[in-house]
């Protein structure tokens, strides 16, 4: 495998995470809370930006990986494809932080977590369409709209809470 290959791997599988035998989806989400707690952490008052910025050149990227990953994996949505999740996330609590006019605290990405994974499973329309799309394409495209719905019931949840 070349270097660039093996770096494509790593992206997609957010480095192995999407290997796990139990739960690949759910693990490589971690991925994505990781990521998106870093950029928190790392860029408090560009936070949105940064969350934007990485969430779309990511889902451009991901979606050109359809050769590689037809070429490295014979299902058509392999479990080790994890980067949609990554990405997902990263919708997921930009959504919710629009929404709620601030950045997550702990419980917040807490409850994004589940929420995401939950829609994510979900398939709710038109996310069980978009993965018709053609590729990588289809695959990344169903995990965003999942994230939309998770940002806006994490909004809602932690509202009705009062938190």
């Amino acid at each position: 495998m070349s270097l660039l290959d093996r770096c494509r791997w790593c992206l997609i599988t957010s480095f192995g995470l999407g290997c796990s035998p139990w739960a690949p989806g759910t693990v490589g989400t971690l991925g994505g809370v990781l990521l998106a707690i870093s950029l928190q952490w790392l860029l408090p008052d560009h936070t949105l930006w940064a969350w934007g910025i990485a969430a779309l050149v990511l889902f451009v990227w991901g979606s050109m990986q359809s050769e590689f990953v037809a070429g490295t994996w014979p299902k058509e949505d392999p479990g080790h494809y994890v980067l949609d999740e990554v990405v997902g996330y990263l919708v997921t609590v930009l959504v919710y932080a629009l929404l709620a006019g601030h950045l997550p605290y702990a419980t917040a990405h807490m409850v994004a977590f589940f929420a995401f994974r939950g829609f994510d499973v979900l398939k709710i329309q038109p996310a069980r369409k978009l993965e018709d799309l053609p590729g990588a394409l289809g695959i990344m495209a169903d995990d965003q709209m999942a994230g939309v719905y998770a940002g806006v019931a994490t909004w809602l949840c932690l509202r009705l809470l009062g938190w």
